[in-house]
């Protein structure tokens, strides 16, 4: 056992929705005795995407193909949680069923700053959105619900809900994009009914302790943006720490992206704002009574030392897992990292930048 985890990455490898040989490849390259992997978001709906060929998790093509993978990562001794995910506003007219608008908490799009890509791999920017109806809001609820069934039916250890970066929970809860006057708009209470609501339906479908929140209170990702991200984050700890006593059950874990991470890459702050940062996720930590994951521009020696100092219990790594599928074993030896090459993140082949990145043992054989 360990105290790293794989981060949840787009990679756009699932050709047709469809997880294959080459996303068995890399999770299983990934995976130690004891390991903590967090898939890529995994599509519950039709209405989810709003990247090019991410997988899926909501038909029964995609659990029998999931369960292939699983079952690989569980013979290396790893454990697996699927990463639920609906992009909301975050896509395309492209990407919806019939060319319809994407669904939101609003009519309002991102702004022109965010672009994405297109099925066809081309830029744009995303879609005017369509706010969900309330009776809409519930049929979401419930395709998460039966997303999280379908992972349990493939063979994964739990779910991650995706409640961050601009997606559509966060699309709930971020003042600066909600602008609803309904039950679900307003206050923070209302704006957090939504990811209460999915955080309940899954936890009462496959039981708490398989559930996992992702949350970035901090994080502007697509606009998503909040004028007190500390009393968001803490309001949110609240709501789950009064679920876990309703439910008399922890939840699996909860998980924050540090502030200093952006989906454009880590940001130079000062000291200053560092210290407010680090400040507000310690206050998080401090109020949630469970599991704590990290993430975010973590190295191996910032991980360490969050790990020491009780900030966090786990720490997820993204970029380094990309180009280290030995991450642990180099952290281990303290062996030097493979550096990754961001041009190949979000392409579709199954070999370069996905699985090609050497082991330890490769790499020096390849340099005698």
């Amino acid at each position: 056992m360990n105290r790293i985890v794989l981060a949840p990455m787009t990679r756009c490898r699932a050709i047709d929705e469809m997880p294959n040989e080459a996303l068995l490849k890399y999770y299983t390259q990934r995976s130690t005795p004891g390991g903590f992997l967090i898939t890529e978001g995994s599509l519950i709906s039709q209405t989810a995407s709003g990247f090019p060929h991410c997988a899926g998790i909501y038909k029964e093509e995609h659990v029998e193909e999931w369960k292939k993978v699983v079952d690989a990562v569980h013979d290396k001794g790893a454990i697996i949680f699927c990463q639920l995910w609906h992009v909301g506003r975050v896509s395309h007219n492209e990407y919806q069923p019939e060319g319809g608008a994407p669904i939101s908490s609003t009519n309002k799009p991102a702004s022109n700053k965010w672009s994405l890509l297109k099925p066809d791999d081309s830029h744009a920017h995303c879609s005017v959105p369509r706010a969900l109806t309330i009776p809409q809001i519930f049929e979401v609820v419930n395709d998460y619900r039966q997303a999280a069934l379908n992972a349990m039916r493939a063979g994964f250890d739990g779910v991650e809900i995706h409640g961050a970066h601009g997606y559509l929970i966060d699309q709930f809860t971020k003042e600066a994009i909600n602008d609803r006057t309904d039950e679900y708009g307003g206050s923070l209470e209302n704006r957090l009914r939504f990811l209460l609501q999915v955080v309940q339906a899954v936890a009462q479908a496959v039981g708490p302790a398989n559930v996992g929140v992702r949350i970035s209170p901090a994080i502007d990702h697509f606009d998503a943006t909040d004028p007190n991200p500390l009393a968001l984050g803490l309001a949110v700890v609240e709501k789950l720490n009064n679920l876990q006593a309703e439910l008399n059950s922890r939840l699996a874990y909860l998980h924050v992206t540090q502030p200093r991470f952006t989906a454009q890459g880590t940001v130079a702050k000062s000291a200053e704002e560092a210290l407010v940062d680090s400040q507000l996720l310690l206050k998080i930590r401090e109020a949630y009574d469970g599991v704590f994951v990290s993430s975010g521009g973590y190295t191996k020696e910032l991980g360490m030392e969050d790990v020491a100092q009780g900030k966090a219990d786990l720490v997820a790594y993204g970029r380094l897992f990309i180009s280290n599928p030995d991450l642990v074993e180099r952290f281990r030896a303290n062996a030097p990292l493979n550096k990754y090459d961001r041009s190949t993140f979000y392409t579709h082949d199954p070999v370069v930048g996905f699985t090609d990145y050497p082991f330890l043992g490769q790499e020096l054989a390849s340099n005698q």
